[in-house]
């Protein structure tokens, strides 16, 4: 039997496998969720499973519906679904970007989720992906940058699936004429900081307690690189406002570390998106910004769900107050390698 084949047919038992096992467990019909385990050890399935990084740029929406098949077919985890199963998740910013690739993460990994977005048929289009491929989510239409409506996104989670144990802050913006501090508009750093930081506050402000109520769990506020460095392209009420979002993570994190509740930060570093192709403009921008990654490439939305994964996890039980940098390693060097 040729190789591809035999690939084909490996990869559909494990699919099977997997879904029969997770959705006995759910039923209360199996005590162990990984019954049907493969390791991670089997080279044909790391061949299969493995998800490339390397391919090349697509539309952003054409790239979010085939990562959700992959997703939710059970193709980006070694271990087939469980680690979140039993948790419920809420992620802000979901209709796009890395809060739909977590969605869809944390769905495979057996978490009901609640996908909120300023868009509402951004929001329908990522519940409905995740519901088409047997994940349980809801989604609701909201402005961070209101007190009232992440109230209300929280109410959800619980009013929903009864308990909140992931707190996934994600949403935010970058403005166009988001430049240096004197040519900045002043609505342009109301806005972004309302947003950005202020979107985060009240996040934690009516998440956490959610969260105590449920027993514990993991809050995620997603920061960035530029909060960690300065640069001669300034984006600064960009650039303050995830500044401030790693200071809040700090201060929550020692506060309600005894309370069973984690609080930590994502900084990634940049995305290969439509948005950031976009805003460099040119080929030459983009290659004299690739210039300064020392891996030579830029990182994707799915890298950032699985940091996200890992935080909202037990993998990570003993870490709180931490910023995870994901950035190709631009923090870390001097200048660029030859």
């Amino acid at each position: 039997m040729r190789e591809g084949r035999v690939k084909h047919l490996f990869s559909a038992s494990i699919r099977t496998a997997s879904r029969i096992s997770y959705s006995l467990f759910r039923n209360g019909c199996l005590a162990n969720k990984d019954a049907f385990h493969f390791p991670s050890s089997c080279s044909i399935y790391k061949s299969i499973s493995n998800f490339s990084s390397s391919s090349p740029p697509h539309d952003d929406a054409d790239r979010e519906v085939k990562t959700s098949r992959s997703y939710m077919a059970g193709l980006h985890s070694h271990y087939g679904p469980g680690k979140l199963i039993g948790k419920t998740a809420l992620i802000t910013g979901a209709g796009s970007g890395i809060g739909r690739h977590t969605a869809f993460l944390f769905a495979q990994e057996g978490a009901s989720i609640v996908v909120a977005d300023s868009s509402i048929s951004a929001i329908a289009r990522a519940a409905d992906a995740v519901k088409e491929f047997g994940g349980r989510c809801v989604g609701i239409c909201g402005d961070v940058s209101v007190p009232e409506d992440v109230e209300a996104m929280v109410a959800k989670a619980e009013k929903t699936y009864g308990s909140l144990h992931i707190l996934f802050n994600n949403a935010g913006v970058l403005d166009k004429l988001d430049h240096d501090a004197i040519d900045t508009p002043t609505d342009v750093i109301d806005r972004t900081l309302a947003i950005n930081f202020k979107g985060t506050l009240y996040g934690c402000k009516y998440g956490i307690p959610a969260i105590k109520r449920a027993g514990g769990g993991s809050v995620i506020n997603v920061s960035s690189m530029v909060a960690l460095v300065g640069s001669s392209s300034p984006r600064v009420a960009y650039t303050a406002s995830k500044g401030a979002i790693l200071s809040l993570t700090r201060e929550l994190a020692v506060f309600h570390a005894r309370e069973g509740i984690r609080v930590n930060a994502l900084c990634p570093g940049p995305l290969r998106t439509n948005l950031l192709m976009q805003h460099l403009k040119s080929e030459e921008k983009i290659q004299r910004l690739l210039k300064f990654i020392p891996m030579g490439r830029f990182g994707e939305t799915e890298e950032v769900a699985k940091a996200a994964l890992f935080l909202a996890s037990s993998d990570s039980s003993f870490m709180t107050g931490a910023s995870l940098v994901i950035d190709g390693g631009i923090t870390s060097s001097f200048d660029s390698p030859p």
